[in-house]
């Protein structure tokens, strides 16, 4: 287990963790989407670390990002080569400290990775829902982690955080649930996606809809449209980075080889690259559910859910004290969007702290390791939980 030294305190892992699941809305009290569409049984895959405290305030629930899951910090085994997605920032002595907090994480509503979504089994028909599995929203993912809390006996959070897709996630349980949430952490993140963005998820998602394979969504029992989704990783996965991210790790360097092939095998180290994310994409990630969680992202707008069109009606009724980041090199959430989240809170009159990041990892510089990162966010906890 890695082990780092921050501001003076050494990091630990958590250790081993498990992957939790609770089932719950079993009919006839499914879940009502925010399609008025009825779900259920659903059923959530979760991790928890840490301990509850006897005053049941130092809960902090963490909401992962597109290609996330419930697996936040630790390994599911010794021999695990892969720890959670966050396991630089959770743990003992870390940012979000498991010595002080309890810390929650689970797979979204729609996801693959162990929550109820597309490649589930529709108990109407014995099969995978496929495309019968109704549109889901980021509300209707907030509303089923509620009911994972409810059933956990948390009836109040010290902090939600996330980024990106985790971000709106975070933002959207501090206006919908705004007398449980003391404070919001939201990390490269928007209150509503630009055209921009909504432009990379349907090329994303047409590539997948457009592999042979894909059989309208029904290709559980042969095989599986994976050069559709690769190739909709490959797209992502540029966005998530930067053009100097790139040059520093690339350039125009050549891949095994001395001059160029003439012909369309992978010549520079980029296409090599994005080759293997592609890949290896494909054997952990369903493809209909990156359909249904890039729709969600696209169709969340915090104006129009929660105000009349604009983000300072949207945070009207918030009362959490918020932590803003960016980063300099992120073009998919860029800075400007954050300032914008800033202003409405403030108008607002609520309490938020801003930070802009100089980072050249681009997007995904919120998963990365960061020692400024780890401190703002070590810090802002520190400063909720002692103001109580």
């Amino acid at each position: 287990m890695s082990e780092y030294i921050e501001h003076g305190r050494q990091g630990r892992s958590v250790g081993l963790t498990e992957k939790l699941f609770y089932t719950f809305a079993e009919p006839p009290g499914q879940l009502i989407l925010e399609s008025t569409a009825r779900l259920g049984p659903i059923t959530l895959a979760y991790e928890m670390v840490g301990e509850i405290n006897s005053a049941g305030d130092n809960v902090i629930l963490v909401c992962h990002a597109l290609t996330g899951d419930s697996h936040m910090a630790g390994c599911y085994h010794h021999d695990d080569p892969r720890p959670g997605w966050w396991d630089s920032m959770i743990g003992p002595g870390k940012g979000i400290d498991t010595d002080r907090y309890c810390v929650i994480c689970a797979n979204i509503l729609g996801g693959c990775m162990g929550s109820t979504g597309p490649s589930s089994i529709n108990p109407a028909t014995g099969k995978p829902y496929g495309l019968a599995f109704p549109v889901v929203t980021i509300g209707d993912m907030v509303k089923a982690q509620r009911a994972l809390l409810d059933h956990l006996g948390v009836r109040s959070l010290l902090a939600v955080i996330g980024g990106s897709l985790g971000g709106m996630q975070a933002l959207e349980w501090s206006v919908r649930y705004p007398e449980l949430v003391r404070s919001c952490v939201a990390l490269a993140t928007t209150s509503h996606h630009s055209a921009l963005a909504i432009a990379f998820n349907e090329i994303g998602r047409q590539a997948v809809m457009s592999d042979p394979n894909f059989n309208k969504g029904d290709y559980y029992s042969g095989p599986r449209p994976d050069l559709g989704l690769a190739l909709a990783r490959m797209i992502g996965h540029v966005t998530y980075l930067s053009d100097e991210a790139m040059r520093q790790k690339f350039g125009r360097r050549l891949q095994d080889r001395q001059d160029f092939s003439f012909n369309f095998d992978a010549d520079f180290q980029v296409e090599s690259y994005l080759r293997y994310q592609g890949s290896k994409f494909v054997q952990r990630f369903d493809a209909n559910s990156y359909l249904y969680i890039t729709k969600a992202a696209d169709y969340y707008d915090l104006r129009q859910q929660h105000g009349h069109g604009s983000e300072l009606e949207g945070f009207a009724g918030a009362k959490a004290k918020y932590l803003v980041v960016s980063f300099t090199s992120d073009w998919l959430y860029p800075t400007y969007q954050s300032r914008g989240l800033v202003k409405a809170l403030k108008k607002n009159g609520l309490d938020v702290s801003f930070c802009e990041i100089e980072a050249q990892c681009g997007h995904d510089a919120f998963l990365l390791p960061n020692p400024r990162l780890s401190g703002l966010i070590g810090g802002f906890l520190a400063r909720v939980s002692e103001e109580g």
